[in-house]
């Protein structure tokens, strides 16, 4: 493996004030809130899920902000918790109907399975996505010709009216690299990933060529791990690491898997992951050789 160099802080969020809670970073937020006022007040899970006449489970997934909240049941629970403030009560219950608002994707709940839309929510709502791509290129760097082939491929035998309308929830999701509070990406590439075929010699070419373009983006960290370096994460698949500007919200980790997700939000467990990703980028080259990576690349298409 190569020798480390120094990277700087390329997690630092910058201009936290410009980014604006999206529903999801709000459900965690009154979920943590919830959980706060619960355990301030001594009450258990339990007593909590009969106040609301729900399950112990629900309110697991409430507090942790995996869930919407209805109205009645957030009041029931502040009733509860003791909370006789009425301005406080208010201010929660508006952070409530912000959160259940619909987001975008919901035009697209017939092809977006239940697992993915939480990580949806928190892709749009994440002040910086870091990512490891070992299989294909990141679907927030996808063009749109190599976003249809891996879609096709993954959904072999799927009407074509289905597999538009999945290329339209990714091409979609790009927006949040863009204006007006454009997310900051750091995403580690394995030299495989670039190198595997995915349609005709003009989609990989413009593949690679969009890259390049990206690599130059402010907001955009892009580095190619090479088969040169091993294999900095021993195996381990696709790591996605979400860090919000609100900082009390913890950092979250998406590991996807062929039919489901898994979510870790706990610090024992995400710190691992912080690890591993932050190894990636200090063995593999730095940022500035990106372009040059990538065009010599292109050049032996």
């Amino acid at each position: 493996m190569r020798g480390a160099h120094n990277m700087g802080d390329m997690t630092e969020i910058p201009d936290r004030d410009s980014l604006q809670s999206g529903p999801s970073a709000l459900r965690l937020l009154i979920g943590a809130h919830l959980r706060r006022l619960r355990e301030a007040a001594d009450v258990t899970r339990e007593a909590a899920a009969y106040a609301i006449r729900g399950s112990q489970s629900k309110i697991s997934r409430m507090e942790a902000g995996r869930t919407s909240f209805k109205p009645r049941d957030v009041t029931d629970l502040l009733a509860l918790y003791g909370v006789r403030d009425r301005a406080e009560r208010d201010s929660l219950l508006a952070l409530v109907a912000q959160a259940n608002a619909p987001s975008w994707w919901h035009e697209y709940r017939d092809v977006v399975p239940d697992w993915f839309e939480p990580y949806l929510g928190l892709e749009q709502d994440a002040a910086l996505i870091r990512t490891y791509g070992v299989q294909h290129v990141p679907a927030l760097l996808q063009t749109e010709d190599y976003a249809r082939e891996i879609i096709a491929r993954n959904h072999e035998g799927e009407p074509s009216a289905r597999i538009a309308r999945l290329l339209a929830v990714r091409l979609r999701r790009r927006r949040a690299l863009g204006p007006p509070a454009p997310r900051k990406l750091w995403a580690v590439l394995d030299e495989g990933a670039l190198r595997r075929r995915v349609g005709d010699e003009d989609v990989m070419r413009a593949q690679l060529e969009h890259l390049a373009r990206m690599a130059e983006r402010p907001n955009v960290t892009l580095q190619v791990f090479p088969f040169a370096s091993g294999s900095a994460l021993g195996g381990v698949g696709p790591v996605t690491l979400l860090r919000f500007a609100q900082d009390e919200l913890p950092d979250v980790v998406y590991l996807e898997h062929l039919t489901g997700a898994q979510y870790l939000n706990k610090e024992n467990e995400v710190r691992h992951y912080r690890h591993l990703l932050n190894e990636l980028g200090v063995h593999a080259p730095p940022p500035s050789e990106t372009p040059s990576i990538l065009h010599g690349m292109i050049e032996r298409l």
